[in-house]
């Protein structure tokens, strides 16, 4: 689905310059998706009517729209925002919340300015490209006819988010301003403007004026008898006007739930679009049939919000089953595309009477695409068909919903495609080979000849009026008779004579230079033409081939209005280079690339569009983007449209159509191959995760597939406070998860964004760990930009980690995987010429060290690397706690208080209950009420015989609605077996007893979090439960003598 928000106009803004004016523009956000306005100069009540479109895969999110005043020399001014829930639009009648004006609020309560004044937005959802059931953009300009086309819909409508009747008034004010404009010029200008506009970033509504709709339209009804008349009116004169609009060239990309169904047929996608959808089909009824169902009723198709939807509504009782009784069902069924090739429709079922049945909906996405040729010439048509859940609240049986559902749509279309092949012959999909093949097969076009191309280019008036003129010329000196000797003229030098002679010759020579250059730049190109199109790839490991299509409305630079473009693509440190369009703003090119056989999935391919200005000069570029593996799925890249980013292509809307295609040809044996060379570069043998690990991995970070796990490590993250969670490495990313007091911070960047790793010695702040610090390139990571520490003068991000378990063995996995994928060869031999000539140094100073240190030590070093890192990563989970320590204490809770606060008396306690070299940082507000801060402390021997360390979180908070402390701490422990494999959670309780006036109650709750599955956790979780009561006795029986003693 896709939401549209259309940005009007803001009034009543404060002054946020001392010159009573202010530069303002609005930033809109929904999950990851940004934008914004250009910015209005010197104006308090801006006008910028600009629309957007925002893709929404989830209902839960919130549409930030936020008004800014820029700055040009400090960080921009905060003026104002405005949240709108997305399952509000939903959730509304027709999806649309209109048109109305939002008060802005304050960023918090400390702001100055009370009043942020208010903006005017219209936000509604639409199933294509256009924005249904508003007037267009230039009816905003001249509000007469806006306000007679909405008045009558606009006040039938409802919305706590907006009052229609004052925006009628409104409307009609504006009328009466503005009634000198002329509706029929300025809807032809906006014609003109908006015909081409993409649909990704702006949508205009060519629909929303009646009188301009096809009469077939004007047949199915849009007034007050739509449902009376739509049910007479034929399927395929529905479709015949759908055909008739603008759609789009997007395809609508398989959901997330997964597909359920892929098969070609032999028939054309209109006649299977005809049998499964046609009200006079009865494919859908006996499928009712087949699979039990009664009191079916299938409504007919028709057109909705002003004949911008169709939808039908399909009801039905299923029949009932051992666990669920019969469930009354109803789906939406809504066409998203319909272009004779292409048909989308996408049907929302919903189930209110069945458990939690009124949180979620289930969505479920026909595809039906134009198939490949089959041998006897006719033609095929593919179905995919995908699912997901969609939850319109949370809840806590998300999970056993999603496996329900899941296991019941798969068994539905098991049926589905057994009745379906039985009136459509399957075609067998071995017999044309992969749909990379399929794909790729239906480019190969005639290439012009160079004789039309140069017609083409060089028919333009520069040329024909160098020739005119210089057919002029050869005539003159044909009838002329030469001129006496005069001046400074001699034989054979023969000079202007006048200032008219002087000017004439002056633009024969600038036209035949410019002439020349044209002929440079044709004959420089042709020799360019298509090198690296049709290269067949070397090599075996990771294929990557680009088939680039065509590119539409790229940006003019030259003077004629046109430009010489061709394409660069980047991935590795390889490049290709298509054949250069001349004098083209919507190119054909239909040229596949492909890239030699690399070692390692790549992460990222650079397109840019430049322009060709000859072999000598700089060309000029139109556009670029970077496609990001790790963030998209493999399947939708296979047929895309990606919009350039710069600020030529965003002024023009420019756009390339991709075909991208990513395959492994050594299957699993590069996995094994990649994991082998690291082996050689860490030193230390690497285990090949699980499937359920590396599942576990993706879905935590959200990657595809076929990045696979490393190795994983326990550390802190350094920020203002230190972060303790989890380091995760692969072959292409570098991420951190951390689950702190239900807090959760995630992200990660490439190995490519990395520009130099250093190691810090240890400090006191890094709790004598030393610090590995990551700086990242300019540009790049902003997305991770929350876990940095600082950021350098030239914007460059800098990430500390420390504290890691077995810090040599993190710290050359780190390395060897940087060097992998970041450094050029160069760059590696540098690195370890100077390793080894440092390595030589700290062996010869460390000999004697060595050779003094015990063995038993050096015997549970090795034991503990051995058992490092060997199991399974289990993935984030919540942990559960149960009482631990629970008593009444003769101290009040002040002075209980005292074991948290950092005083003599808390280290004096910790020292008596074993624990050495006690420190801690002080306690730092990390919001309203909530302090944290962190701990560093050994055990004696008489607690652990491996005399392990404790690096400890803790956060403190008043409790609510009670006189009295909760305190929440993580534990994790290094150098003792297994130490990495978990981590403790305790939860104290402090709180005063009203029936006594010196005294309190402590209650200690104790759980742990797995980290990784072992054979040992039953043993493991007895002994550290053992070896904490013991420990909780003895803190709290020290701290009542330190009360009686001290009083």
């Amino acid at each position: 689905m896709k939401l549209l928000v259309r940005v009007i106009e803001a009034r009543n803004i404060p002054e946020m310059a001392p010159n009573g004016s202010s530069d303002l523009y609005v930033k809109l956000q929904l999950g990851k998706q940004k934008c914004r306005t250009k910015v209005l100069k010197k104006c308090l009540n801006p006008s910028w009517c600009e629309e957007f479109t925002f893709k929404v895969d989830d209902l839960k999110e919130k549409l930030q729209i936020s008004l800014l005043d820029e700055d040009k020399y400090f960080n921009d001014d905060f003026v104002g925002k405005v949240k709108v829930p997305i399952s509000h639009v939903f959730e509304a009648k027709d999806q649309s919340l209109g048109t109305s004006w939002y008060t802005l609020r304050r960023k918090s309560k400390k702001a100055k300015n009370k009043d942020c004044g208010e903006i005017l937005l219209t936000i509604c959802f639409s199933q294509n490209n256009t924005m249904p059931d508003l007037p267009p953009m230039t009816d905003l300009v001249n509000p007469r006819k806006s306000a007679d086309m909405m008045t009558s819909d606009l006040t039938s409508r409802s919305s706590p988010l907006r009052s229609s009747s004052r925006m009628r008034s409104e409307e009609e004010v504006l009328s009466k301003e503005e009634k000198s404009y002329a509706p029929t010029f300025a809807g032809r200008i906006a014609q003109i403007f908006n015909k081409s506009v993409d649909s990704v970033s702006v949508s205009s509504n060519d629909t929303s004026d009646i009188s301009d709709l096809p009469e077939s339209l004007n047949a199915v009804g849009l007034e007050d008898k739509t449902e009376e008349r739509s049910s007479s009116v034929d399927f395929e004169e529905i479709m015949k006007t759908m055909e008739m609009r603008e759609q789009g060239d997007e395809i609508p990309s398989s959901l997330s739930g997964g597909i359920v169904l892929e098969q070609l047929y032999g028939i054309t996608p209109r006649e299977l679009n005809s049998m499964l959808f046609s009200p006079d089909s009865n494919h859908l009824k006996a499928l009712i049939d087949i699979q039990g169902s009664t009191d079916s009723q299938i409504g007919p198709w028709k057109f909705e919000n002003g004949g911008v939807i169709l939808k039908r509504v399909v009801s039905y009782t299923k029949s009932a089953s051992k666990l669920i009784k019969a469930l009354k069902t109803t789906e939406e069924q809504t066409y998203l595309k319909a272009d004779g090739k292409t048909f989308a429709v996408l049907s929302s079922v919903s189930t209110p009477d069945a458990p939690y049945g009124k949180t979620f909906r289930a969505e479920i996405l026909y595809c039906i695409t134009q198939g490949p040729e089959q041998p006897s010439g006719e033609l095929s048509s593919k179905l995919v068909v995908s699912w997901r859940m969609n939850f319109l609240q949370s809840t806590m049986m998300k999970g056993m919903i999603e496996g329900g559902a899941k296991q019941g749509i798969r068994e539905s279309f098991e049926q589905y495609e057994k009745l379906l092949s039985q009136n459509v012959n399957p075609v067998d999909l071995k017999g044309f080979g992969s749909e990379k093949d399929q794909l790729l097969a239906s480019l190969q076009v005639e290439r012009p000849s160079d004789w039309k191309l140069a017609v083409q280019y060089f028919s333009n008036f520069t040329v024909i009026s160098t020739i005119l003129m210089g057919f002029y010329v050869l005539t003159h000196v044909w009838l002329a008779m030469p001129n006496t000797i005069q001046g400074l003229e001699f034989v054979g030098l023969d000079m202007p004579d006048s200032i008219g002679e002087l000017i004439v010759c002056g633009v024969l020579v600038l036209q035949g230079k410019r002439v020349l250059e044209l002929i440079s730049r044709f004959m420089q190109a042709r020799v360019q033409k298509g090198t690296d199109h049709g290269i067949k790839a070397q090599g075996d490991g990771w294929l990557l081939t680009v088939a680039l299509i065509e590119g539409r409305n790229l940006a003019a630079v030259d003077s004629s209005g046109f430009s010489d473009p061709y394409v660069v693509f980047t991935c590795n440190g390889k490049t290709r280079t298509s054949s250069i369009k001349f004098q083209k703003s919507d190119s054909l090119w239909n040229e596949i690339f492909e890239f030699d056989a690399m070692e390692e999935p790549p992460s990222v391919l650079d397109v840019e569009v430049l322009d060709f200005d000859g072999p000598f000069d700089d060309a000029t570029s139109l556009g670029c983007i970077e496609i990001n593996f790790l963030k998209s799925n493999i399947s939708d890249l296979s047929d895309i449209w990606v919009p350039l980013e710069g600020k030529l292509a965003q002024a023009c809307q420019s756009k390339l159509h991709l075909r991208i295609f990513l395959n492994n040809t050594r299957g699993s044996n590069g996995f094994r191959d990649y994991i082998t060379k690291m082996e050689k570069e860490v030193g230390k043998k690497i285990k090949l995760r699980s499937f359920q690990t590396n599942s576990a991995f993706q879905k935590l970070f959200g990657l595809p597939p076929e990045e696979f796990l490393i190795n994983d490590f326990s550390c802190h993250l350094k920020r203002k406070m230190p972060l303790q969670g989890r380091l995760f490495l692969s072959a292409r990313i570098i991420g951190f998860h951390a689950d702190l007091f239900g807090h959760k911070t995630k992200f990660f960047f490439l190995w490519e964004d990395i520009e130099d790793i250093k190691i810090i010695p240890p400090t006191l702040s890094s709790m004598g760990s030393p610090v590995v610090l990551m700086t990242l390139r300019l540009g790049r990571g902003f997305d991770a930009r929350h876990g940095a520490r600082t950021q350098d003068a030239e914007g460059r991000l800098k990430f500390h980690f420390h504290s890691f378990v077995s810090f040599n063995v993190a710290n050359r996995t780190i390395m060897a995987l940087w060097r992998a994928r970041a450094l050029t060869p160069e760059q590696k031999l540098q690195i370890v010429e100077e390793e080894s000539e440092a390595n030589s140094v700290q062996t010869i100073e460390e000999e004697p060290i060595v050779n003094n240190l015990p063995a038993a030590e050096e015997d549970v070093e090795a034991k503990s690397l051995q058992t490092e890192e060997t199991e399974s990563f289990l993935g984030i989970e919540d942990v559960n706690m149960s009482v631990m320590y629970s008593s009444t204490l003769s101290v009040p809770t002040s002075f209980s208080m005292e074991l948290f606060r950092g005083s003599e008396i808390d280290r004096r306690v910790m020292e008596r209950a074993g624990c050495l070299n006690y420190s801690h940082s002080p306690w730092e507000s990390e919001k309203p009420d909530v302090y944290q801060r962190q701990l560093y402390y050994k055990f004696d021997k008489r607690i652990s015989c491996y005399r392990g360390e404790v690096t400890s979180t803790q956060q403190k908070s008043r409790l609510s609605g009670k006189n009295g402390w909760l305190i929440e701490e993580v534990m994790t422990l290094h150098g003792v077996p297994l130490g990495d494999y978990f981590t403790l959670h305790l939860r104290y309780q402090v709180e005063d007893l009203p029936s006594r006036s010196v005294g309190c109650n402590v209650q200690v709750y104790f759980g742990i979090a797995w980290l990784k599955d072992t054979k040992h956790r039953k043993r493991i979780t007895k002994n550290i439960t053992q070896n904490l009561q013991e420990r909780l006795k003895i803190v709290f029986s020290v701290l009542e003598k330190e009360y009686v003693s001290g009083t």
